[in-house]
C-alpha cells in the first residue's frame, strides 16, 4: 500500500524582526482569537488558528521585541 505525501502551503508568509509574534487572523472569515506565538531555533512559526507562516528575517536580533 502507497500513501502520497501532501504538501500544504501556507496561507501566508510573514517576514519578522521580532522572536515574538501576535496572529489574530486579520479581519474576515480567517480571524481568530489573538496569540502570542514564539520562532524558535527553525526561523519560523506556523499559527495554529490560521495557518500564517511567521519568519524570521536574516540578521533579526536573538531578543524578543
Amino acid at each position: 500500500m502507497t500513501t502520497a505525501t501532501q504538501t500544504r502551503e501556507p496561507f501566508e508568509t510573514i517576514q519578522t524582526d521580532s522572536r515574538t509574534v501576535a496572529c489574530d487572523g486579520g479581519d474576515g472569515p480567517l480571524g481568530h482569537p489573538r496569540v502570542y506565538l514564539e520562532i524558535g531555533d527553525s526561523g519560523s512559526i506556523e499559527c495554529p488558528y490560521c495557518s500564517r507562516l511567521y519568519v524570521l528575517k536574516p540578521g533579526a536580533k536573538a531578543g524578543g521585541h
